[in-house]
């Protein structure tokens, strides 16, 4: 069973905290690529979302390959994840709309024309810094 809820307030401050999320993608043909995401957020206990902005590589590669891998990493705080999952991106409808009013304002900010697409993450598992599996979806 997968639950975020202990993991909500840790990434919804994680740029504030200079400890922005890393997501990882890759393309169809396997073509890596890894960007940082100021956005992300826990979207209910078992999904996470983040507004994609740049719309480059990363959207690319989403729409070809929904597959994503996103860590998290606080040194202070000591608390490592990796979230494994798979993606809906939301381009235009409802689900665009309800990610972007729940996306930070800072990373708005960096988006003034709301030109960016909403990515909602369907999370089947949660490692640890050291990779020990610590959730998994059931099935």
């Amino acid at each position: 069973m997968i639950d975020l809820t202990e993991m909500a307030t840790p990434l919804s401050t994680a740029l504030a905290d200079g400890v922005v999320c890393m997501v990882g993608t890759a393309s169809s043909d396997g073509e890596p690529n890894i960007t940082f995401k100021g956005s992300m957020m826990v979207w209910d206990k078992d999904h996470l979302a983040f507004w994609e902005r740049s719309k480059k590589d990363t959207l690319a590669h989403l729409e070809e390959n929904p597959q994503i891998v996103v860590f998290y990493r606080n040194p202070k705080t000591q608390q490592a994840w990796r979230f494994y999952g798979t993606v809906e991106v939301a381009r235009d409808g409802s689900l665009r709309e309800e990610i972007m009013s729940r996306t930070i304002q800072a990373e708005l900010d960096r988006d003034p024309e709301r030109a960016g697409a909403g990515v909602l993450i369907s999370v089947q598992r949660v490692t640890n810094g050291r990779g020990d599996v610590l959730q998994r979806r059931d099935g």
